[in-house]
């Protein structure tokens, strides 16, 4: 008892902030999420250095060289020709491994473009002591490409999500704070630029342009923030008329100052609550896109892209179920967390 009246005592001196965070730290399943999916994103971060097919350190000759870092011609280290130094050519890496020379490689010793030309087995092949997780149908390393994969998937949600969580907060807040015509005018225009057909425009443009990350990321900016802008919209209408915001403006404060200093703090709720949400939905449609064979070109390495080798090779079990798990897993892991926000930041909880 003595014990539990310790936190009661420690909970109300706390902070709105420190006690959302409280909340969230109790809800044990997106805390734990929350730290599985930074580790795998710093990791990720750090893919040059897991997966690659260059050395990260090489000696060769008393002297130090950084192959993941710098491209160094076959030359240098006592070949024949001034082009890259291919670090998987027989020749090479006996050049490299005589006298003292040495050289510390990743720990999978493959990029995400690297053909393993070495392999005895018709591609796709299934898993091995050479490809872990195997390889596609053109020879790939398939642990590569989900490291890279994941990497470019979570990168694609984060970029996506800030532009539509920006572009929507000023959108709502325009139109609750304002109201009026203003107001009137706007929602009219979401209702128009809403019923668009987004799939139509993605496959019209994806026929003109060269597909590329950035294109995808302009063309899904343009209809991502119109359910974020309801959410704020709404909270800025129920704010406007409180007592608290008519004093600011008695006082003389401008519009501008009410709605970041007083509305805007008070209506991030819903926006924070989302976050998680709206990853997850941006890396599905990511990976759907590039299914479908208009997201990035294919050389870039895509969660999707795997997941449309799977199809095409019924018998390479390997690709489906590998790509699925790590997809399945981020979007667990980002559903989790966004269940813990919901709940850390609903004040009716102790």
């Amino acid at each position: 008892m003595n014990q539990l009246g310790v936190k009661l005592n420690q909970s109300v001196h706390m902070s709105p902030g420190a006690r959302a965070w409280y909340r969230f730290r109790s809800n044990k399943r997106g805390y734990y999420s929350l730290w599985i999916f930074s580790i795998l994103f710093v990791l990720s971060l750090c893919a040059e250095i897991l997966s690659n097919e260059k050395p990260l350190i090489l000696s060769y000759q008393d002297e130090f060289y950084f192959p993941v870092l710098f491209s160094y011609p076959e030359t240098t280290f006592g070949g024949d020709f001034d082009t890259e130094t291919d670090y998987k050519d027989e020749y090479v890496r006996e050049l490299l491994n005589q006298g003292d020379n040495w050289m510390l490689e990743p720990v999978n010793p493959y990029s995400f473009s690297t053909i393993n030309y070495d392999s005895m087995l018709p591609n796709p092949a299934p898993p091995s002591s050479q490809n872990i997780l195997g390889t596609d149908d053109r020879g790939r390393d398939v642990l590569a490409r989900l490291i890279y994969g994941f990497r470019l998937s979570v990168i694609f949600g984060f970029v996506l999500t800030f532009i539509g969580v920006i572009v929507g907060i000023i959108a709502g807040a325009v139109q609750g704070y304002f109201g009026g015509r203003t107001d009137l005018f706007m929602q009219r225009f979401i209702e128009v630029w809403g019923s668009m057909p987004e799939l139509y425009l993605l496959i019209i443009f994806a026929s003109i342009f060269q597909p590329s990350v950035g294109l995808l990321i302009v063309l899904l900016s343009l209809f991502g923030w119109i359910g974020l802008s309801d959410y704020v919209r709404a909270e800025f209408l129920k704010g406007r008329n409180l007592d608290y915001i008519k004093s600011a403006r008695a006082l003389g404060l401008s519009n501008q100052s009410i709605m970041l200093r007083h509305l805007l703090p008070n209506s991030l709720t819903p926006v924070i609550t989302f976050l998680p949400f709206r990853i997850s939905g941006a890396i599905l449609a990511l990976t759907s896109l590039d299914y479908l064979g208009l997201g990035v070109p294919p050389s870039t390495p895509s969660l999707g892209e795997l997941l449309s080798q799977g199809k095409e090779n019924i018998t390479a079990w390997w690709l489906s179920i590998c790509t699925f798990m790590v997809l399945v897993g981020t979007l667990m892991l980002l559903i989790f967390i966004g269940e813990a926000l919901r709940e850390a930041l609903d004040t009716r909880k102790n």
